[in-house]
């Protein structure tokens, strides 16, 4: 059975000495963009972080101490070999990217790692105390409740 050598998980070293790196990658770095954000200092900033991870595809990482919106998101000229379908034209960014220290082989472990809203609120609580003592109160900053209200029960 002849399986296509991207199938294989290889590491960097164990690529063949004149293969290309890519010829045995997913095209990770095509499947996201991460950019730096400015570490949150106060419940207001932790509430813009709130609001980024409110939207789909979205989390927020933290690596030495750097704090990064991640959207997960294919470029639209990836094309299904895994190649660049506008490799000529390509951006700068794309253009100044090198495999020299590329995530070929990175296990995306992060500091921190937020993927939710909730996770983000309890991590301020954790270094705030809590926001709210009653659930249902409202913040006057920022006119949002706390936590979600249930519907009331008809009986």
């Amino acid at each position: 059975m002849n399986v296509p050598t991207r199938a294989i998980r290889l590491k960097r070293s164990q690529v063949p000495d004149g293969e290309i790196l890519c010829d045995h990658c997913t095209a990770k770095c095509c499947h996201y963009f991460a950019l730096p954000i400015d570490e949150p200092t106060t419940r207001k900033d932790f509430d813009y972080i709130r609001w980024y991870l409110l939207h789909e595809r979205a989390t927020v990482f933290v690596e030495d101490t750097s704090w990064y919106l991640l959207v997960h998101t294919t470029c639209k000229h990836l094309r299904d070999d895994h190649r660049c379908g506008i490799y000529e034209t390509r951006p700068q960014i794309c253009r100044d990217y090198t495999t020299d220290e590329c995530e070929f082989d990175d296990d995306w472990c992060y500091d921190q790692y937020f993927e939710t809203a909730e996770q983000i609120d309890e991590y301020a609580d954790g270094l705030y105390g809590p926001q709210f003592a009653d659930p249902n109160q409202v913040d006057r900053q920022t006119l949002r409740r706390r936590r979600s209200v249930g519907l009331p029960v008809v009986g």
